[in-house]
């Protein structure tokens, strides 16, 4: 198991209710639509603002035990959700649109891999469907669980967390650069490392600053996520998401850029209210950033 699920508590007048319209600290994404009394992860939109695709582990109707579902923007409102076609029936996960729009990446566990949860890439058509899934090869996935793919504003980086390249603990987060073929030579985030699991990281501000998930144990243990600014070279003094239900009990995971709108973020957890069921998709506003430009070169 990936991450602790909380348990279902959900209030039926909310499955038809709207989406919320603005933004305080918080609100929760597409309500009955996107979020549903399943658990809802990750959530990624398209450039262009038009789709987004996000992980359920247990929403009826997908093809395997956790699925890829999307659904489409129109007027003003997410609609017709439904699984992606790129599913197996393994374990497909972590969507994350690249910043051109020209690919889906995510993780899974499908036959063919080098082992484990492995990342894989699937190109997305002019006519808005899915080519086939493209395993993104032994330069990153290895016999252990490689998650969370994020690739950076110029494509030139790939950030993902993996217990199988070594590090501190158990997942850490490492950037791999793009050779011209594929992402190779992955090395670790600098300064974030420890003996607890980091992953499900977002860049903010071009990597000036991280917003990534840390825990004792993500499948056992609650799960916080954590802000972190780049100092000469590496990521220092992690401070709590601030959010209201982002605490040391709860889930709170799967940060994502919107990449329509950058100065807004999409995160998975569970707020008192609104709320649809068990880890549901909110939007807030994106963390100030104040670090330097150091931590991502190389």
């Amino acid at each position: 198991m990936r991450f602790r699920l909380p348990g279902l508590a959900l209030a039926a007048s909310l499955l038809c209710a709207p989406s919320a319209s603005g933004l305080s600290e918080f609100g929760i994404e597409g309500m009955g639509v996107v979020s549903t009394p399943a658990n809802e992860v990750r959530g990624t939109v398209a450039p262009d603002g038009q789709r987004i695709v996000w992980g359920s582990t247990d929403r009826a109707g997908g093809v395997g035990g956790w699925d890829l579902w999307q659904a489409s923007l129109r007027d003003g409102r997410w609609q017709d959700p439904r699984p992606v076609p790129v599913n197996s029936p393994a374990n497909d996960f972590d969507p994350f649109f690249s910043p051109d729009g020209h690919w889906l990446y995510f993780f899974s566990n499908r036959k063919g891999g080098q082992g484990g949860d492995d990342l894989y890439r699937a190109a997305v058509l002019a006519d808005g469907g899915f080519g086939p899934a493209q395993n993104l090869g032994p330069g990153v996935n290895t016999r252990g669980d490689e998650w969370a793919p994020t690739v950076s504003a110029d494509g030139q980086r790939l950030l993902f967390a993996s217990d199988g390249h070594g590090g501190a603990g158990r997942h850490d987060l490492f950037v791999a650069r793009w050779d011209g073929q594929a992402f190779v030579d992955p090395r670790p985030v600098p300064g974030l490392a420890s003996a607890q699991d980091e992953f499900d990281a977002a860049w903010l501000g071009d990597g000036r600053a991280i917003v990534f998930a840390r825990s004792e144990d993500p499948a056992t243990k609650p799960v916080r996520l954590w802000i972190a600014q780049c100092r000469q070279g590496r990521y220092v003094d992690p401070q709590p998401l601030p959010l209201s239900f982002n605490d040391e009990q709860g889930t709170t995971l799967g940060p994502v850029v919107d990449a329509s709108k950058p100065s807004e973020l999409l995160v998975s957890g569970s707020a008192k209210a609104p709320r649809a069921g068990k880890l549901d998709l909110y939007r807030m506003k994106a963390p100030a950033v104040t670090g330097d430009e150091r931590c991502m070169a190389r």
